[in-house]
């Protein structure tokens, strides 16, 4: 195993374990904190929890900011009920047919955690009727052990008190991680890595390496980070949708391992009518820089999925944005996919684009590439 790839695949796993609901980022923060301190990027947070470094770039050279999302979707605690059963408010795009069975753990602290499951009626009990019949989260509750209200409290647990599914890592194979928070945990640890490799690189940009928060709560910490750096471009890095299982194929053409993808067209559709539609300059790049340095690249435009390129564009006088991508599958579960070659891929993408934008010959004018 190549040492880009082991420190991948050791960064991605610590990082999964750690829980960071959406609006409690702070343990994330601070564990990437230290592993940019450790290869000597100092870094600083923002009041809404951002995690920026910044590496400074030749004069004339166009900004860049190199983001992903640290925080996870999940729950927030509603109600304990007098049987010590405790009943939960969604946050994010959590599905539901997934939850049942599932174990979770209540962020009250670290070393002070409480794990629970979340319950689903015994089969033995079950009528034919409910047996294909997906519960709706506010019907569910989570069992953490306790027999009263008086006890869970004892344990730490109040109204707010944040929930994740359990922090999880499962290694398929020989390239395939498994998990929790894959999303997007797997893009801060190539953001990461790309920090590694671009910190000694000259001539460069001025790079804004940026671990947002709030993502999974309508997109919200990017942007506030993009409005004080005001970079001139971003690159959003998060998950592509895999279309190489029997339920996705219709879905387009990424499959897992099969490199970086590409983002050409990202649309939402349900409720948040927003998306992306990446900068000619930047996709012209991309393309350049995976042909000339032999990755293999992927293409994607999908609606349904959204990230926050769609809000961090509109800042200022508008940002140039595209959102480069890992394949992953099983999204928003408790066991998400990627694929660690990938991963690898996607850090030689960012590093050799952003190489790049430093040369002379590079300019966002949109009518040199259309």
């Amino acid at each position: 195993m190549t040492e880009p790839k082991a420190r991948l695949r050791q960064l991605l796993a610590d990082l999964m374990l750690v829980p960071g609901l959406s609006g409690h980022e702070d343990r994330v923060r601070r564990h990437i904190a230290g592993v940019l301190k450790g290869f000597g990027l100092e870094s600083r947070a923002d009041r809404l929890g951002n995690l920026i470094a910044t590496l400074p770039g030749e004069p004339g050279a166009p900004s860049v900011m190199l983001f992903a999302h640290t925080d996870q979707l999940g729950f927030v605690t509603r109600k304990i009920e007098a049987n010590g059963l405790i009943r939960v408010e969604r946050l994010g795009g959590v599905p539901e047919k997934a939850l049942p069975a599932q174990a979770v753990r209540f962020c009250i602290g670290e070393g002070r955690d409480v794990s629970g499951i979340v319950a689903n009626k015994s089969h033995h009990a079950t009528p034919p009727e409910e047996k294909y019949k997906v519960t709706p989260y506010a019907d569910l509750f989570i069992d953490v052990g306790a027999d009263t209200a008086d006890e869970v409290r004892a344990l730490g647990i109040e109204i707010g008190t944040p929930v994740v599914y359990e922090p999880r890592v499962m290694h398929l194979n020989e390239n395939r991680v498994a998990g929790t928070s894959v999303d997007d945990r797997a893009g801060c640890a190539v953001v990461v890595e790309a920090a590694r490799l671009l910190k000694d690189v000259s001539p460069r940009p001025t790079i804004h390496f940026v671990f947002a928060v709030l993502e999974e709560f309508n997109l919200r910490g990017a942007m506030v980070a993009a409005q004080a750096l005001k970079p001139d471009i971003a690159i959003q890095l998060d998950l592509a949708l895999t279309a190489d299982t029997p339920d996705m194929t219709h879905r387009g053409e990424v499959r897992l391992g099969g490199g970086p993808a590409m983002s050409l067209y990202s649309f939402h559709g349900r409720g948040t009518l927003n998306g992306t539609i990446p900068h000619p300059a930047l996709t012209a790049l991309v393309a350049k820089t995976a042909t000339e340095d032999g990755i293999p690249l992927q293409r994607t435009a999908h609606v349904g999925a959204l990230t926050d390129s769609s809000y961090v564009q509109l800042v200022g006088e508008g940002v140039a944005c595209i959102d480069l991508c890992f394949p992953s599958r099983y999204t928003h579960t408790a066991l998400e996919v990627c694929d660690l070659d990938d991963l690898v891929g996607l850090t030689s993408l960012c590093v050799g684009a952003i190489r790049r934008m430093g040369d002379d010959g590079f300019d966002l004018d949109r009518d040199l590439y259309t």
